[in-house]
């Protein structure tokens, strides 16, 4: 009996792990999202729209060269603007943002509509595809929006301008020369082929 009590405490222990490893495998990167007012929407997303924030959707202009609006204000002693310029970036940041949280809102309630939908069970093939095509599509307008802000601005600025906010921004800078803070220096420059 003694000779079998090794083997039967190893079974069991092993059993006992893969059973507490099996309940564990299953849960979603998705646990706790239950709880938000709207599943497609953190609330950081939700305060981001409402206040006609860029949301991100301005990337493909943002890090090609073309500035945008409010980032241009923040930096306008560092660019330097003058004031005509101040005055036409401030009318365009205007007019974008009041653009943005109307269709940012816009896209709040059509999320709110689906969430809802499939909560009480109303949702049909139908339904679904109105709203994932009405959401796409207030999707796409808004990042119309931001896009076609950042298409403008650089009509206001000179190359100088420009270079200066890409350099401000981060964009524009060496790695082989500019080592962020925290970064081990001797790794950054090999990982940025600096070293010869």
């Amino acid at each position: 009996m003694r000779a079998l009590l090794p083997g039967f405490l190893a079974l069991t222990i092993v059993a006992v792990a893969e059973d507490a490893r099996s309940q564990h495998i299953h849960v979603s990167k998705y646990a706790g999202e239950e709880q938000r007012q709207i599943k497609g929407l953190s609330e950081d997303d939700i305060q981001e729209l409402r206040r006609g924030g860029g949301w991100g959707l301005a990337k493909a202009a943002e890090l090609n060269g073309a500035p945008g609006p409010a980032h241009l204000l923040e930096l306008s002693d560092q660019i330097p603007l003058n004031p005509s310029q101040i005055s036409a970036v401030e009318q365009l940041y205007k007019a974008m943002q009041t653009a943005a949280i109307e269709e940012g809102n816009e896209l709040i309630r059509l999320e709110m509509e689906l969430d809802s939908a499939f909560a009480d069970g109303t949702i049909t093939e139908e339904m679904l595809r109105q709203l994932v095509d009405g959401i796409s599509q207030s999707r796409g307008r808004l990042r119309y929006i931001h896009l076609s802000t950042h298409l403008s601005t650089p009509k206001l600025l000179t190359e100088d301008q420009i270079a200066r906010y890409n350099q401000l921004r981060g964009y524009a800078s060496d790695p082989c020369e500019n080592v962020p803070a925290g970064h081990d220096a001797k790794m950054w420059l090999k990982h940025n082929g600096c070293e010869q």
